[in-house]
């Protein structure tokens, strides 16, 4: 469930999230939170009627996450990932703008891997982005057969070195 020992650093969220218009987005979602590093800065970025979408499945994390963010743009559910759609649905929205994800992806079977970026997919708006960072590239075939465009960066400055994915439909 957890896919590092350390909490993300500073530069991997610059990384992440400096070259997308949070503050333009009507919906984000974000995917595993973890101890809410990404979750910081998002707010940082976050427009006045901007919507966050939090998806948190470990029950510690959750808990804590709980306790930690108190913000009315927040909706956190605890959860699985491939019920984005569901999510979405239960708070009156049809597609998000932004889904930034830092799932432990090459932890995940195959299949759930691949049902869980399928499902971002569809839950994201025709101009929407999918960001996902990655300490490997074994998720990169996956994105490329799902997603038009995908790109990659590469983020020294993180321990572990990490992969940053933004893909488009």
């Amino acid at each position: 469930m957890v896919g590092s020992m350390t909490p993300s650093s500073r530069f991997l969220a610059a990384k992440m999230l400096n070259h997308i218009p949070i503050n333009r987005a009507k919906v984000v979602v974000e995917l595993g939170p973890g101890t809410g590093v990404f979750t910081e800065k998002i707010l940082e970025k976050l427009g006045v009627n901007t919507q966050l979408i939090v998806v948190e499945l470990n029950d510690d994390f959750y808990n804590t996450f709980q306790n930690k963010f108190q913000h009315p743009n927040i909706h956190l559910k605890h959860g699985s990932a491939d019920q984005i759609g569901i999510y979405l649905k239960e708070l009156g929205f049809e597609k998000a703008d932004l889904i930034i994800s830092s799932l432990p992806l090459a932890n995940f079977p195959s299949d759930l891997r691949k049902n869980v970026i399928e499902t971002a997919k569809n839950c994201l708006d025709d101009k929407g982005t999918f960001i996902q960072f990655q300490y490997s590239l074994q998720s990169f075939k996956t994105l490329k057969r799902i997603f038009r465009s995908v790109k990659v960066e590469f983020t020294a400055f993180n321990f572990p070195p990490a992969f940053v994915y933004t893909c488009s439909k």
